[in-house]
């Protein structure tokens, strides 16, 4: 029996629809994606422009026709599943967590006619390359990326807690210490956050210093801290993803046995 053109379409563009792999149409979806991402990149460098005076408007066009057609596509094919069948479904499709970032990628051209490249405009456009997480087993690991935090939420709220109580603690303290020296740099304790920004999370631009001798041994010890600021989420995370990724390989195992025994 011959598929409707629904069924196709759902078949090539849904990934939950393969057992493994991406289809033909998501892997030029991705490269596609993947592409109009470099140019809206190259697009920024005003040598690059100069150079091909009016590609950029045209290969705009053509990525927006693309991804439009592609939007329309996808919103046809979500009634072979069963919560955006019928128009009800439809339109609870199109308040999608998907379908709203992919009409976030498409409309602001649409609304202007590519007459305004506002950097806003511009930054919108990269948003194209968070669709290729929905495709194949990006879409899988983004699953275990949002189930692993899941778990592991409270311990991250507390690792947040943590750093929000060093950041204005440090930021006051260096207030104190150097304000009376350095008032531009560290005259009040928002001005101060910067530095302590700066220092906890080990980045140590060197932009704004202590120079008082209270301020440099406290600093000392701020720079100390921040190893520990930053050790602390990133070991919480690396073990929920661990745990994650472990569970994920038991149920695929399990399920495996079961599919042998049957």
């Amino acid at each position: 029996m011959s598929m409707s053109v629904r069924e196709v379409l759902y078949r090539q563009l849904e990934p939950s629809a393969r057992e493994a792999g991406l289809s033909f149409t998501n892997r030029c979806i991705a490269c596609l994606i993947i592409f109009a991402t470099l140019v809206a990149v190259f697009e920024t460098e005003v040598t690059v422009r100069s150079l091909f005076p009016g590609f950029f408007l045209y290969a705009e066009i053509f990525f927006i026709a693309l991804f439009s057609v592609e939007y329309i596509a996808r919103l046809i094919a979500a009634g072979e599943q069963e919560k955006y069948a019928g128009f009800a479904g439809r339109i609870r499709y199109l308040f999608s967590k998907w379908s709203i970032i992919d009409l976030i990628a498409i409309l602001p051209f649409i609304l202007t006619l590519g007459g305004v490249n506002l950097v806003v405009v511009r930054l919108l456009k990269f948003l194209r390359l968070v669709r290729i997480l929905r495709l194949g087993p990006f879409g899988a690991a983004w699953s275990i990326m949002g189930e692993a935090i899941s778990r592991r939420k409270y311990e991250l709220l507390l690792s947040l807690v943590v750093a929000g109580f060093l950041l204005v603690f440090s930021a006051s303290f260096i207030y104190v210490a150097e304000a009376a020296a350095q008032p531009e740099e560290f005259g009040s304790i928002p001005r101060s956050l910067w530095w302590a920004v700066a220092t906890l999370t080990t980045v140590g631009y060197g932009d704004v210093t202590p120079v008082t001798v209270m301020g440099r041994i406290f600093a000392g010890f701020a720079a100390a801290a921040g190893i520990g600021l930053v050790a602390m989420p990133t070991g919480v995370l690396a073990a929920a993803f661990s745990d994650a990724f472990q569970d994920r390989r038991n149920k695929m195992e399990a399920k495996g046995d079961s599919d042998r025994r049957f």
